[in-house]
């Protein structure tokens, strides 16, 4: 079942879930988990919720790992408030909410503008003695980015080694772009090139990203400079770096 799942093959997963019924044996939380999982992925979040309440109907109680799939599921589907009403329940409910659950929760509010609502939580989660991963630390300075908020973001970023979190490919990823975006070339030229000293290689996503960065802020010779470099390391030109190159040269 978690297979048809995993390739979201939910009729064919749904077979063997009626099958295992079928057969007498009843389905445990696992079980659902792995069904509601799968809808989730699949953005069918009401065929999720209806599984949810069937399980509650049986007298299975949702663990963390249910609440949490539930929850990122209605985010992903933009239902914010059924969301948030939902991480609510769950903690009544005396469902540990762990570090998964609320990089969730920051996820979701990220993704849809939240971010002084999505640090209201980050400050919650510390709070309840919970140590906040480099993917929480990462979403938050990422949405921070975004909303140009690239001085939090920067103080924050710069925190990490003293919490023992080293940032990844993608952290310098998220400050290179802002700075990008900020017009800030030299000090995102700077930090693209810390990350090797870090013992961080800059992958294809990062290349493009500071191409991109140079190219629109007119700096043809050092994006054309970084882009030979990133091709002989391996590395192509995305769709959208191609595309930009081939405006500038027509």
């Amino acid at each position: 079942m978690d297979g048809y799942c995993l390739r979201g093959e939910m009729e064919e997963a749904n077979k063997v879930f009626n099958l295992m019924i079928f057969k007498g044996n009843l389905p445990d939380v696992r079980s659902y988990s792995i069904l509601i999982n799968g809808y989730c992925k699949c953005r069918r979040v009401d065929e999720a919720m209806r599984l949810f309440d069937e399980m509650t109907q049986r007298g299975l109680i949702p663990d963390t790992v249910t609440y949490t799939t539930l929850i990122g599921g209605l985010y992903l589907t933009g239902r914010d408030v059924a969301a948030m009403e939902l991480f609510k329940e769950m903690s009544a409910s005396g469902q540990p909410v762990n570090v998964v659950t609320y990089s969730t929760m920051l996820d979701g509010l990220c993704n849809h503008g939240n971010l002084d609502e999505a640090l209201e939580l980050f400050q919650v989660m510390k709070d309840n003695g919970l140590i906040p991963n480099i993917v929480c630390y990462n979403i938050i300075i990422d949405c921070m980015c975004k909303s140009g908020r690239i001085e939090d973001a920067r103080e924050i970023f710069s925190s990490l080694p003293t919490k023992r979190l080293h940032p990844t490919v993608f952290a310098y990823t998220i400050m290179t772009n802002g700075m990008c975006k900020e017009g800030l070339l030299n000090e995102a030229y700077g930090m693209f090139r810390k990350m090797e000293d870090n013992g961080c290689l800059p992958d294809s996503c990062c290349y493009n990203t500071i191409i991109k960065g140079f190219l629109r802020n007119k700096d043809t010779s050092k994006a054309m400079q970084l882009l030979e470099e990133m091709v002989n390391r391996g590395f192509s030109a995305d769709a959208s770096t191609v595309e930009m190159i081939l405006n500038m040269l027509s």
